[in-house]
């Protein structure tokens, strides 16, 4: 059966206190987009889902003990969504930080290729960004890093 939304095989979810304002900020911050919003008959939000490029998210209210904002938790995560840009991340990062993100990890080159950032959201949610801006083999990757790594592809001759 086909899936109208169209979503892909994972997806994550994150829950907030006041999931209205995380869909606001999300938008303002990150550029999400809302693709779904469910409401109860009480104006609550039962469920939303919100896109970035060929990703999604889910956001929602805490409806059970099982879930918790890392802002009744002392800040602590139990997850971080990594989000994968094609481009733009500088411009990404600035729209972050005028928004209000609070940056804990700083935008950078990392040794496997990638410029990346952290960021935290108004309730704790740390959220990850980044795009490839080189392509790096295995060889090269270990050598930056002084780690082994199994499963990256090489390039170049060995």
């Amino acid at each position: 059966m086909d899936d109208p939304f169209r979503r892909p095989t994972f997806g994550s979810a994150v829950f907030y206190e006041d999931p209205f304002a995380a869909l606001d900020w999300l938008e303002a911050a990150f550029g999400f987009e809302r693709s779904l919003v469910v409401t109860d008959t009480d104006g609550n939000l039962a469920h939303s889902e919100m896109s970035f490029g060929d990703g999604y998210v889910m956001i929602g209210p805490i409806w059970t003990d099982g879930v918790a904002s890392p802002r009744q938790t002392g800040g602590r995560n139990t997850q971080t969504v990594h989000v994968q840009l094609k481009d733009g991340i500088e411009a990404h990062h600035d729209r972050a930080v005028k928004a209000g993100a609070v940056i804990t990890r700083p935008l950078e080159r990392q040794f496997y290729g990638d410029l990346t950032y952290c960021a935290r959201d108004p309730e704790g949610h740390v959220w990850s960004f980044g795009q490839t801006v080189a392509v790096v083999g295995r060889t090269e990757a270990e050598a930056a890093s002084g780690l082994k790594i199994d499963g990256w592809f090489e390039t170049g001759p060995e």
